[in-house]
């Protein structure tokens, strides 16, 4: 009967320790939220004055087929929806690429984010784009015009 006293004793003062003891502290570091400021813009701009948002299209030069299909959709809510297609060469190299947007601190050129292929830049005008090269600069030369997507 003793042993029976004892063993419920030791199991009620285990529980009643266990109840007051101090709860884990979590050794996880939290990731700390950055956000950015929206752009403040001061005067007429293509983010600020046109209708940029809607699909785009036309079909850019390419060294190794016959020209890349580019359909880029711009979303209201800064998204967008990249597809290419090369043509005269396999279907396996078509590409489709969905993301944010940002525009740049002038309000004419948008940066595409987490594109797995080719520029990201382009400038905005009035129904079209121009596509930019990959350090961002407008596209000179003979083929210039053929780097210019048209609104749908």
């Amino acid at each position: 009967m003793n042993r029976i006293r004892i063993v419920i004793g030791l199991f009620a003062l285990s529980a009643i320790l266990i109840s007051c003891s101090k709860p884990e502290q979590k050794t996880e570091v939290e990731e700390e939220l950055v956000l950015e400021e929206p752009i403040v813009y001061t005067s007429d701009n293509s983010a600020t004055s046109l209708d940029w948002n809607g699909t785009y299209k036309g079909t850019v030069p390419c060294a190794s087929c016959e020209g890349i299909e580019t359909v880029l959709t711009l979303n209201k809510d800064l998204t967008y929806v990249l597809s290419t297609h090369y043509f005269g060469r396999n279907d396996a190299l078509e590409e489709d690429d969905m993301g944010n947007f940002t525009w740049d601190e002038t309000g004419s050129i948008i940066t595409l984010e987490k594109v797995s292929n080719g520029p990201t830049q382009y400038k905005v005008g009035e129904n079209k784009l121009w596509q930019l090269d990959m350090e961002g600069n407008m596209i000179t030369g003979d083929l210039a015009d053929h780097y210019i997507l048209t609104k749908q």
